[in-house]
């Protein structure tokens, strides 16, 4: 993440190092585990919490640590990512993998994400990973208030609508993650001229300041106005895609 390392990227090698310290982890948890928002069996771990793995595979032995999750009878493997690997697609995870396609109006991807897989793209992957073993969810992050970003939504809505087939809807799944922002971050895509980014993440008077997990500073939407757009976020979600369960939404 570019707030964290503004420049080049960080690729973990270690991987029996990583599994070793889940696996000691996980078995130092209850089990069963009791159902929750992240899975209704196993312990889940994010993999690409800051790194996105479908990339980076490429530059790590990531096939390792997916045969881990495949093989343990406790612990759960998640990761979000904006790119479509098809190679990934060869790898058989028996459903103990899952690939959270990170989703959002094809207008703001373009200004956001771009050198990205496309929305649509995203989304025609959806049933290719499901019948080749991967669990697929839908990771709508950030969402973005920004003029017309309700119309934008909902048509959205209507394209996931359209390219996920009936008999997948069931197990697809979303989160649903609101937009934030820091003032370095502001400053530094401002220097480098990314004035069309910071139209849509720059917008401090509706956004509060709050000290992240991390222990640095966020911009987020303010609480009173962020309630009133998870009220109708869900409201259209539900009115449109109500099979695409929300697990969690902030």
């Amino acid at each position: 993440m570019r707030r964290n390392k503004p420049f080049g990227i960080d690729i973990a090698k270690n991987q029996s190092d990583i599994i070793a310290a889940i696996d000691q982890h996980v078995n130092g948890l209850a089990w069963p585990k009791n159902p929750d928002q992240t899975h209704e069996t196993y312990w889940t771990y994010d993999i690409g919490c800051n790194t996105d793995v479908a990339l980076h595979v490429k530059h790590a032995d990531y096939l390792q640590l997916f045969d881990y999750f495949k093989s343990s009878e406790k612990a759960f493997g998640s990761f979000a990512t904006k790119r479509v690997n098809l190679k990934l697609l060869d790898y058989d995870p028996n459903n103990k993998l899952r690939i959270r396609f990170s989703i959002m109006p094809e207008t703001f991807r373009q200004i956001l994400e771009p050198g990205t897989s496309s929305i649509l793209e995203r989304l025609d992957a959806v049933q290719l990973f499901i019948k080749a073993g991967w669990e697929v969810h839908l990771n709508y992050s950030p969402v973005i208030a920004y003029n017309q970003s309700s119309q934008q939504y909902e048509e959205l809505f209507r394209l996931v609508d359209h390219k996920v087939p009936d008999q997948y809807k069931d197990r697809v799944k979303a989160e649903v993650i609101f937009l934030t922002h820091n003032e370095k971050m502001h400053l530094y895509n401002v220097q480098q001229g990314h004035e069309a980014i910071e139209q849509l993440l720059w917008q401090p008077q509706f956004q509060e300041i709050k000290q992240s997990g991390y222990g640095g500073e966020v911009l987020r939407y303010r609480y009173d106005i962020k309630a009133q757009m998870i009220r109708k976020f869900k409201q259209l979600h539900q009115a449109i895609i109500p099979w695409n369960t929300i697990r969690y939404i902030f």
